[in-house]
Order: structure tokens, then sequence, then C-alpha cells
């Protein structure tokens, strides 16, 4: 077992001190700006993207903004009831590991009212209607049919991003909307805890199994994640009917065939590559079964 030190009580203590409230961070007076980008370029991969205008750019980095904030929604739709599901046979015996997930599932509730109210904060400004993959109650449905470990290691994978996403590419970028990164802050303060109890979720799950069904375990991960690649190709398709919608501009189909092979990319990159490799996860992945984790570092680059 790799030597991260996380603990229940650490991090139930850790998240009580953070707490925040959805009424605290979105409506009344704060607004997104509709003149600044949403999405860091490392994610949005959208400024240098030559076959549109600036103002184009703009608003397709602003699509993919709504996008990205709906997909977290759509991802803790699943999050929630899982986490749950793993508490509950084990609410006896270690009261702050039961304290820690019951406020780790709260939390993912707020999450999803947070993203809820963005959504109609952005369609109210964005005057434009941008589609969006799902439902989301199938979309978990599907995710759930896995075995538990297959999806506790998605769960890792995203909260691992999560992370990354927001220091190395939203924090200290001044170029974007105020009011959008300080909603990720907010996240991502929650987050953090919730990498290290996934940490443990994972370690729990994965105890006294064998290397052959861990490996498998790994292979249903690598099923969802085919799934999701093919929901966020879908997603790419609704991006650029908003952008056509919102600009007027008239793609043709060299067009559309570039910009989609290349945001379809920079969606790889935003939710599946920046998770399957970092660093915390493969380690995770690797003081539990190393096979699996040099097989991991090596379908890494398929997504960056």
């Amino acid at each position: 077992m790799h030597q991260h030190g996380f603990t229940y009580a650490a991090t139930l203590a850790a998240s009580q001190r953070i707490s925040w409230r959805v009424e605290d961070i979105i409506g009344g007076d704060r607004r997104l700006d509709f003149e600044k980008p949403f999405m860091p370029e490392a994610l949005a991969r959208t400024a240098a993207i030559d076959l549109l205008d600036a103002e184009e750019r703009l608003l397709l980095n602003q699509i993919r903004g709504n996008g990205y904030l709906y997909i977290f929604g759509l991802v803790e739709e699943f999050i929630l009831p899982f986490v749950l599901d793993h508490a509950r046979p084990r609410l006896a015996g270690d009261d702050a590991r039961a304290r820690a997930f019951l406020q780790f599932a709260g939390e993912e509730a707020k999450h999803i009212d947070l993203f809820k109210r963005f959504r109609r904060e952005f369609e109210a400004g964005f005057a434009t209607n941008c589609d969006v993959i799902g439902p989301p109650e199938a979309i978990a449905q599907a995710v759930l049919a896995h075995h538990p470990l297959s999806v506790a290691l998605l769960i890792l994978h995203i909260e691992w991003m999560t992370q990354k996403h927001y220091v190395e590419s939203v924090k200290d970028d001044a170029t974007l909307d105020r009011q959008f990164s300080d909603l990720l802050r907010h996240h991502w303060m929650e987050e953090a805890q919730h990498a290290k109890l996934d940490t443990l979720m994972v370690e729990e799950l994965a105890k006294d199994m064998s290397g052959t069904d861990f490996a498998k375990a790994v292979d249903g991960y690598l099923e969802i994640g085919g799934m999701i690649d093919g929901g966020l190709a879908q997603q790419v398709a609704f991006d650029l009917d908003a952008l056509v919608r919102a600009s007027g501009r008239v793609l043709t189909a060299a067009e559309r065939d570039a910009l989609t092979k290349q945001q379809h990319q920079a969606q790889r990159w935003t939710f599946i590559g920046s998770g399957m490799g970092h660093p915390n996860f493969l380690a995770s992945v690797g003081a539990l079964h190393p096979e699996s984790r040099q097989r991991l570092a090596e379908i890494v680059p398929t997504f960056c």
C-alpha cells in the first residue's frame, strides 16, 4: 500500500472546516461574465483554432464551460448513491468513517444542486440552447451495473482529475470569468477531501482481492471509460451545433470534421487522460496491482 497517510478522522475534520453553502456562491448579484472565457485553455483547447474567429472561439469556450459543469453534475448523480451504498453496511464500528462518508454524500448532493443552478444561470445569460448528453439517470444506471471496485476506481479517477484541473489550470488564470472560477474553487475545496476518502474506499474494496480479480475490476473501469468516451463524442456534436446556432457560422463538412476531431481529443484529455494519468491515481492502482498500473500508464497517451 502506498503511504498516503489519509485517515477518516482527519478528512472529516477538514471537510467540516471547509463547509460552504450553495446560496453563498451563485445567484443574486453574482453573475457570469459572458465577455470572458470560462474554461482554461489547457482543457478547452479553443484559443488556437484557426477555423474560428475570436468571437466564435469565445462562444465555444463558454459552451464547453457549460458542458464541463453539466458532466460533473452528471457523474455526481452516480457517485452519490454509490457512496451511500458503500457506507450503509459499514455504519457500525468506526464513527469517524461513517460520518466522513455521510459528509461526502451530503457534499455530492450539494454539488449536484450547485451545477443545476449554474446551468439555469448559464441558459439565462447565453440565450442559445446548448444540448447535453443524458439523461443522468440512465448513465448512472449503466455505470453502477459494473463491479463496485470498477466504479470506485472511476470515482477516484474523477476526484484526482478535479484536483489537477483546478490547481494546474484554473487557480492562477486571471483571464477567466471570476464567478465561474469561484464556483470551481469551492467545488475543488471539498473534492480535495473526497479524493482521500475515495483512496481509502478503493483500498477497502480491493482488500483480500486476488490479482486476477483486481485486473478484472480494471477491465470494468476501462469499459466505463469507453462508454464515457462515446458520450464525449456526442457532447462534441452537441457543442458544435450550439456554436452554429449562437454564432450563425455555417461550417463546411471539412471544417466540422476537423473541429470534431480536435474538440473530441480535448474532451478526452479533460475527462479521461487527466484523471487516468494522475500520479496519485496510478499510485493507488500500483500499490494494489503493479501490472494494472503499467497497463493504465500505457493507455494514457491515447487520451492526451
